[in-house]
């Protein structure tokens, strides 16, 4: 009777066994795509509240590396620029004084014209007068006299104003000239001032995506150099299952392909969708185990499953196709 017990306890153990064994098409391990940050500038961490578990948003400032000196090399060039700009020759006041004697010279002339046309009206009378020998010819010689010189006065004035026109122009390119020199001098100094704006900004720690920080390597007061790392982030929102299928099993496997994800021995179950499948077969890993161990090589692939928080990095799962 006992040998009867042994025999069926035997058939159900294996009857048991053989559900296991088919109870899921594939198994692997959860990861997520980790990220490490590292500093962008030396100096002393000056600030840095974060601790491992925490969630974080992208853009977030986590820390702050000593930039004093960055600032100081700032203000130093800001001071210089100042300087140059006092340096700087302005042509105004000579132009100032020489449009005034532009704007005299042309009052004089509007003065002259006028002058010139009240002649003219004189010149037409006499004209007559002296057509009807009513006046005597030198009356309309004086006339004529008269406005001669008052044209030449004006073409005079006229040739004035062109050469002050051109002192003016003069005086601008001599300050042009003057400040050429000096402004060379300012360009490399605003590059050298945005290199440090951009220096001083990476002073700041600034965590590039969401997600929890899994790893932190750093404490503040601690020393940062450029690529030192501080932390690891990852955004466990979504997980991805790295698993192994067999060759037989892989013309029934797709990409975008949705399957059921298991954790444990009857746990609970998530929707996964198939992400990515290798190119190439590799050697069964030692501690993945497939459907079928008896295969030498395997495909791996990869499925996203979304976390509901109970997920965790390094957890096994089952996949059912």
């Amino acid at each position: 009777m006992n040998k009867i017990y042994q025999l069926l306890g035997l058939s159900l153990l294996i009857v048991a066994c053989g559900k296991k064994q088919t109870a899921y098409d594939a198994t692997g391990v959860f990861e997520a795509q980790e990220v490490v940050i590292s500093a962008e500038a030396a100096g002393v961490l000056r600030q840095f509240n974060i601790n491992e578990g925490q969630q974080v948003t992208a853009g977030q400032q986590v820390g702050l590396i000593d930039c004093d000196q960055l600032a100081l090399q700032k203000d130093q060039i800001t001071a210089t620029e100042r300087a140059l700009q006092l340096r700087q020759t302005e042509a105004g006041p000579q132009v100032r004084v020489l449009n005034e004697q532009i704007a005299l010279q042309e009052s004089q002339i509007a003065t002259q014209r006028e002058q010139l046309r009240v002649l003219k009206v004189e010149q037409n009378r006499v004209q007559k007068l002296v057509a009807a020998q009513a006046a005597p010819a030198k009356q309309l010689d004086d006339v004529n006299g008269q406005m001669a010189v008052l044209e030449k006065q004006i073409a005079s004035a006229q040739q004035q104003i062109g050469v002050l026109r051109q002192q003016i122009t003069a005086q601008q390119q001599s300050a042009a000239i003057a400040n050429r020199g000096i402004l060379s001098e300012q360009q490399p100094l605003g590059v050298r001032k945005a290199q440090l704006d951009d220096q001083i900004n990476n002073c700041k720690v600034i965590n590039p995506l969401k997600g929890t920080i899994l790893t932190k390597y750093a404490e503040a007061f601690e020393m940062a150099a450029p690529g030192k790392a501080l932390y690891k982030v990852a955004n466990l929102d979504t997980l991805t299952l790295r698993a192994y299928i067999t060759g037989d099993q892989l013309p029934a496997v797709k990409i975008g392909q949705s399957v059921q994800v298991t954790i444990g021995d009857g746990g609970q179950t998530y929707a996964g969708t198939v992400t990515w499948i290798a190119d190439k077969a590799e050697f069964t890993p030692k501690t993945i185990q497939t459907r079928d161990e008896r295969a030498n090589l395997v495909y791996a692939i990869k499925v996203r499953t979304p976390n509901d928080g109970s997920l965790k990095v390094g957890m096994f799962g089952d996949v059912k196709f």
